[in-house]
């Protein structure tokens, strides 16, 4: 692609922090040291450099220098947003390799909310999914050492180790008052990014966990499988609830599948002159069947690049929850002694011109998860009551399309469950599992069938 600012930005990639170093949009780049600002801030360091030399002369046991450097920097560094962090040689060299969709850890995503570590999301299919670590989690201390003050490198050291070996999270769950223990058996990690069920009459379902190497070439993969085996795609829901993110240039390939022409994402950093663009290829493919994007609290970064490419091109209805609001860029510097910095140095903007940043992507049709546990009385989490809570309101222009829709094109909620529930669990095919165990899901697949009633909502 030659599109102006395409060179630059597609070299960016976008932090998969399986151990929670913290996810987000990163370039590797090249810096010198500026000699103007080196000498502007020659004061400030030569009283560094003073208290330095003290510790060295006159503490009162011996101490490692490199330790000591190291901690001045990520005290530093604290004082910036949590995205921006310091990794010593052996964490940057894991860092270097934990795209490629295989490494050895947990498989969990962390940041720090409210000062408190948070589980972001387990990755499927991992120890930490086995587990049963849940998003929301809150980690309070790692084989019995507190997390309280720890930043997310910290964190990541802490609960890295050798393959086989355990470790023990003590977590915090909503609705629970007492810490509960969760032993984790480290292992490898490998990550199926991509999840397809044929859904039956040329619709598709595909769920993307993570943005790795390989997930727009595998994407594109069962799509076109799917448009060989059906004469076509009839309809596709993409499902990127709990995907906190990965590579930026494979969100990129992602929403250049279904858009034709227009932009993808922009960034700009400290210079509000400066705007690099990525523009559609015009090379999409799947652009002529209906897509719906679900979302959720825990979808970030790369997730929210696509669904806000997606919507403001006018090419999906996005569903689900507001996203989590992760928009900023960080830029990956490799110093010399093989540690690295992860800088913090522009937000991203969707197509339309909206920073995404502690904002989120909201969706075009709010639909709320429902417990598993209660999923066939349709019971809906507790959240803070609105107007369309309230029994009898008026029902807005989305709602009476959604409704509309429903009725028109698929059994009622109550009607689906009782069908299904007739059936034994283990004899149900892929399709009709997915559809009675997730409220979601089920609601986008009815709405996807009744697309020529729903399709002007996201206009």
């Amino acid at each position: 692609m030659k599109t102006p600012g395409r060179k630059i930005i597609s070299r960016a990639a976008l932090l998969v922090c399986v151990l929670g170093v913290s996810f987000g949009l990163v370039r590797t780049v090249n810096w010198g040291v500026p000699m103007a600002y080196a000498q502007e801030r020659y004061t400030d360091l030569q009283i560094f450099s003073k208290v330095l030399n003290l510790v060295q002369q006159y503490y009162v046991e011996p101490v490692d220098t490199k330790k000591l450097i190291y901690g001045a920097i990520k005290g530093m560094l604290r004082e910036l947003d949590p995205h921006t962090n310091f990794m010593q040689p052996e964490l940057f060299k894991d860092f270097e390799s934990e795209t490629s969709g295989e490494f050895g850890g947990l498989g969990i995503e962390i940041s720090v909310q409210n000062g408190v570590l948070t589980i972001i999301s387990p990755i499927e299919d991992t120890p930490a999914w086995e587990a049963g670590i849940k998003p929301g989690d809150r980690v309070v201390a790692v084989d019995g050492t507190s997390t309280k003050g720890l930043s997310l490198v910290e964190a990541s050291q802490l609960m890295r180790g050798k393959k086989g070996s355990k470790t023990v999270l003590s977590i915090v769950r909503e609705g629970e008052d007492q810490p509960r223990d969760i032993s984790i058996t480290r292992g490898n990690v490998k990550i199926r990014s991509v999840k397809y069920t044929d859904m039956d009459d040329g619709y598709a379902y595909v769920k993307i966990t993570g943005f790795i190497e390989n997930t727009g070439k595998d994407l594109e993969k069962v799509l076109t499988d799917h448009e060989k085996k059906h004469k076509g795609v009839k309809g596709l829901v993409l499902d990127l609830r709990r995907n906190p993110g990965g590579l930026l240039d494979q969100a990129i390939r992602v929403s250049d599948l279904f858009v034709s022409e227009g932009k993808i994402v922009s960034t700009i950093g400290r210079d509000k002159s400066k705007e690099e663009i990525v523009y559609a290829s015009k090379k999409a493919h799947f652009t002529n069947f209906p897509l719906i994007v679900l979302m959720n609290e825990y979808s970030a970064s790369a997730s929210e690049i696509v669904a806000g490419a997606l919507q403001d091109n006018k090419r999906a209805i996005v569903m689900g929850e507001k996203s989590f609001g992760k928009g900023s860029v960080q830029s990956v510097v490799k110093l010399g002694d093989g540690s690295g910095l992860k800088l913090t140095v522009a937000r991203y903007y969707t197509p339309s011109g909206r920073s995404i940043q502690a904002e989120g992507i909201t969706p075009d049709i709010e639909v709320e998860e429902v417990d598993a546990d209660a999923f066939g009385k349709a019971i809906v989490k507790n959240k803070v009551a609105r107007e369309k809570d309230m029994q009898g309101h008026l029902l807005g222009d989305k709602e009476k399309a959604a409704k509309k829709a429903a009725i028109k094109q698929s059994k009622t909620f109550d009607a689906w469950w009782k069908d299904s529930e007739s059936k034994k669990e283990d004899k149900l095919n892929p399709r009709d599992k997915l559809l009675a165990s997730d409220y979601q899901v089920y609601q986008a697949f009815n709405y996807i069938k009744a697309w020529k009633l729903m399709k002007g909502i996201g206009q």
